[in-house]
This record gives C-alpha cells, sequence and structure tokens, in this order.
C-alpha cells in the first residue's frame, strides 16, 4: 500500500500544471490544501447558481472585504458575510437565474492563509424587459484563512474586464 501511495503522489506531481507565476506545492498538505481552496471557490459559484444561499454562506468567515467595485461603482467594504449572501438572494431569486464559470486557478499559500486568483465568467437571465440576457467577464480574487472550522473566505473581488446584454438584467433583482 505504501508503494501505491508513492506512485500516486509522484503520478500527481508529474500531471499537475506547472505554475509559471509561483513556487510549485510541496507535499500533500499543499497539494491538499490547493484543492481545497479552489474547491471553494467553485463550489461558491454552484451554491449561487442552485440558489442555496446556506450552502454559500458556509463558505466563508462571519466578515468578508467585498471588493465589486468595477461592476457596481461602489467602493470595497469589509461586511458581514450574512449581508453579502442577503445582497446575492434578494438579486438571484425566482425569475433571475444565473451561471457562474471561472478557469484558470493560480493559488499561493502562505502558512493559514491562501488566495485564489482566476478567470471567471457569468451571466444572469431574466425575461421582462427585452433581451433577457446580461454577461460579464473578469478576474476574481478569493482571500481564504485557515481556521478550526476548515478553510473560510475573508476576502472577495471581483474585477471586470468586459459585459454585454441587457443592463436592465442586471440591475433588476428577480421577482
Amino acid at each position: 500500500m505504501n508503494t501505491l501511495k508513492h506512485v500516486t503522489f509522484a503520478a500527481s506531481m508529474a500531471l499537475a500544471p506547472v505554475d509559471a507565476g509561483g513556487a510549485e506545492p510541496a507535499g500533500w498538505q499543499a497539494l491538499a490544501d490547493e484543492r481545497a481552496v479552489i474547491r471553494i471557490a467553485d463550489a461558491i459559484d454552484r451554491a449561487v447558481d442552485a440558489q442555496d444561499w446556506k450552502l454559500a454562506r458556509s463558505y466563508f468567515a462571519d466578515r468578508v472585504t467585498a471588493d465589486f467595485s468595477s461592476l457596481s461603482g461602489q467602493p470595497a467594504a469589509n461586511i458581514a458575510s450574512d449581508d453579502l449572501i442577503g445582497a446575492w438572494a434578494a438579486n438571484l431569486k425566482g425569475s433571475k437565474t444565473s451561471l457562474h464559470l471561472r478557469t484558470n486557478h493560480q493559488v499561493v499559500l502562505e502558512a493559514n492563509a491562501a488566495t485564489v486568483h482566476s478567470n471567471g465568467y457569468a451571466w444572469n437571465r431574466m425575461e421582462g424587459n427585452g433581451d433577457p440576457l446580461w454577461e460579464v467577464w473578469g478576474t476574481y480574487e478569493h482571500h481564504l484563512t485557515r481556521s478550526a472550522a476548515g478553510w473560510k473566505v475573508d476576502g472577495f473581488t471581483f474585477r471586470m474586464t468586459h459585459e454585454r446584454g441587457n443592463p436592465w438584467v442586471k440591475a433588476t433583482p428577480g421577482q
């Protein structure tokens, strides 16, 4: 069994994508941490698209520094995570649906902190006023801290690079 463990580890290191932007994770714990924080960033998207607000909230620390200034025009703020999730729930409900995708994750681990950078695409869809689709592209940055409860997001930034579609869909909460 020990041989299988070493072969599996060697294969995972050989097949892991090379991160040209920084140091490679070293050892099992670093690989597990890297996978855990990427999983959380992706799981937030799945929970939001499913409108599972309790699950979405579970990935966050009690407070989060949220920066959606490129999208909303509002400055970054340190807010209660319940308020962040509440705002998402008020916007994405009922007749308004969303799809979030992310790729090209790059992780920086520093002891009990991690930062996940990724590219993202999202759309919101809602009938009622012309074109039912609004799309946005950009980059995400999730900052996570390890606690007794596991990794939790305490910083969340989205930097919009492009948008298209009906701004009414973006600005109007679902019914």
